[in-house]
């Protein structure tokens, strides 16, 4: 969908990119740019610069680049249109009416409304006095009817279509129905039916209170005990965390990261507001980088049983990329947060916080409790593993208090150990030189380029191509040339990204956008990404002149031709082939 690009241009204006970005990065000065640690990946050096004559960002770390309608696309993880109404909303604008993009919006409307509909239909069925059952089970598990309407937590009654037949009076559609995870289509029949049933439903809510989707856990012993809102027009649930709309406004700095549901609403009701908990799957780098943007700790509080275990260990690494500070809290006694809460209550659980140890103690910890170091080879193997370990922690501050507790542990000289920490430090290095000496490799014969596919095949082509993009970004008035437009058109251009590249170099000129690109709309931001490194790569050479411009562009129109006389004489050489078979009959 074309926005205006006096528009777009307006919004670029009030929203100063430095502004917006200073909002996720501490930026410092850097000549006339700014500089950051990128928040898009883990980085100890700062590679993310913000370039502010032409109001664009680029990280020399992983690639990420672009304006800042791309910027709030990648740190909010949304869509083009929806970070337009976030920079709008910002910046009191309101977006000029498009009908296409009126019927997307009022399809997005209906998503939120429908939903809404749900939940209070949901809500309303839990207190309905015919499924006293249902609201009996969930005030014995301890939660009190303030807390159940606090979360808007409902009932999914036994019925095969109560929901569905209640949104179509609404006037909803069973296809929408069925896209937003709340009913399926009966292949058999066609007829649409409830997908949650049976079920205590806990809704999700986004951060503007919005109801995006719903966890459902089952009244029984049926599986699966959960069942979860797959992704929809309106929610993606590796991009939420549950019950983060009333945890955002804690004021210490620092997040409770439970399991599931029951333990953020047990938690949350006991007084402890920051408790969150990921929804359904695994904990997702986009919701680390969520998360980084609220607290500075995370104390990770999963189950203790060995799923449980596995995914605190994953979570440690995961947060510790982020820069997030992580401490584990160990449940002892119960099987997670909400058995505990109810058992010890919240001055035990209060301790259970302040007692938590930090992410190296816990895996020492975990280290130590598989070996008896009173045995010469499972001491052996228990320094290995903590050796190991420890290699991989950054600070020499951290290590030396560990050393010293090894030390202690074992009776090993502090000295030794150190050695053999260094020895796998190196060993680390050399792997991670390696690695990173392959993937230049990989890079530079174009492979696994994700941005343009065609580059494996035409490498050397690709490379030309974006030399003359790259000095046409960074010099579009050449475009008004006799000499450049005699030659440059988007028949030179064999890759398929480059011509994409070469429209809208066109479309920004012809609408006077020079310097100021609008690029973000028709590119992701890994493409606008690559653009902003074409652009970045000339300015570094001293020689961006016309004449330049020019060879490369009869290069590249050369280079289209002998490829078309190739294609065209491989035609004709495949046709005498035949004649000679027909003549031969």
């Amino acid at each position: 969908m074309a926005l205006p690009q006096d528009f777009l241009q307006e919004l670029k204006l009030r929203c100063n990119i430095e502004d917006v970005i200073s909002q996720y990065v501490q930026l410092k000065r850097a000549g006339s740019n700014l500089v950051g640690c990128c928040p898009f990946h883990s980085e100890k050096t700062p590679s993310f610069t913000v370039f502010r004559n032409n109001e664009n960002f680029y990280c020399f770390g992983c690639g990420a680049g672009g304006d800042v309608i791309t910027f709030v696309m990648k740190m909010e993880n949304v869509d083009y249109m929806t970070a337009i109404e976030h920079l709008a909303a910002r910046a009191g604008l309101t977006i000029p009416e498009d009908p296409k993009n009126a019927v997307m919006r009022v399809n997005k409307d209906r998503y939120f409304e429908m939903n809404k509909l749900a939940a209070r239909f949901f809500y309303d069925s839990l207190i309905d006095p015919k499924n006293d059952d249902a609201l009996k089970y969930i005030t014995s598990r301890g939660i009190t009817l303030q807390t159940i309407k606090r979360f808007g937590i409902g009932y999914a009654d036994t019925s095969w279509d109560s929901l569905t037949g209640y949104l179509m009076s609404k006037g909803y559609e069973k296809e929408e129905i069925k896209n937003n995870f709340l009913a399926g289509i009966s292949s058999k029949t066609g007829r649409a039916f409830d997908y949650f049933r049976n079920r205590i439903m806990f809704p999700i809510f986004d951060l503007s209170g919005r109801v995006i989707a719903f966890g459902g856990r089952i009244i029984g012993d049926e599986k699966p005990k959960y069942l979860n809102s797959s992704d929809t027009y309106v929610f993606k649930k590796s991009r939420n965390l549950y019950a983060l709309n009333h945890a955002k406004n804690n004021t210490d700095s620092s997040l409770i990261l439970c399991e599931g549901y029951m333990d953020v609403v047990a938690l949350q009701q006991a007084g402890f507001i920051n408790a969150v908990a990921t929804l359904g799957t695994a904990l997702t780098s986009e919701q680390t980088r969520i998360i980084s943007r609220y607290a500075s700790t995370v104390y990770l509080c999963y189950d203790s049983d060995e799923a449980g275990q596995r995914a605190t260990k994953r979570a440690i690494d995961m947060l510790s990329d982020v820069g997030v500070k992580v401490q584990v809290v160990k449940i002892e006694g119960a099987k997670d947060p909400d058995e505990y809460i109810k058992k010890y209550g919240k001055t035990s659980f209060e301790k259970l916080l302040k007692g938590s140890n930090g992410h190296i103690e816990y895996a020492l910890g975990n280290i130590s409790a598989k070996y008896n170091v009173n045995v010469a080879e499972q001491k052996l193997q228990y320094l290995d593993e903590c050796c190991t370990m420890l290699s991989g922690v950054f600070s020499e501050i951290e290590r030396e208090i560990f050393i010293q507790k090894i030390t202690e542990k074992t009776g090993i000289s502090a000295d030794i150990i150190r050695h053999e920490i260094k020895k796998r430090q190196k060993r680390n290095f050399e792997k991670n030189r390696r690695d990173a000496i392959k993937e230049d490799i990989n890079k530079s014969i174009g492979y696994g380029d994700r941005v343009n596919a065609d580059s494996a095949k035409n490498l050397a082509t690709v490379k030309k191509e974006e030399n003359l993009l790259g000095l046409l970004l960074l010099r579009p008035e050449y475009l008004d040339l006799a000499s450049i437009k005699e030659i440059v058109s988007e028949d030179i251009f064999r890759c398929e990204f480059s011509k994409k590249v070469w429209r809208e170099i066109v479309k920004n000129k012809e609408a006077e956008n020079e310097g100021k690109s609008t690029f973000g709309e028709e590119f992701t931001p890994e493409e606008m990404g690559r653009i902003i490194q074409m652009r970045l790569n000339r300015e570094k050479l001293s020689n961006n002149s016309e004449d330049v411009a020019l060879e490369l562009a009869n290069t590249l129109k050369q280079e289209a031709k002998s490829q078309t006389d190739t294609d065209g004489s491989d035609d004709s050489f495949l046709k005498l082939i035949e004649e000679l078979k027909k003549s031969k009959k």
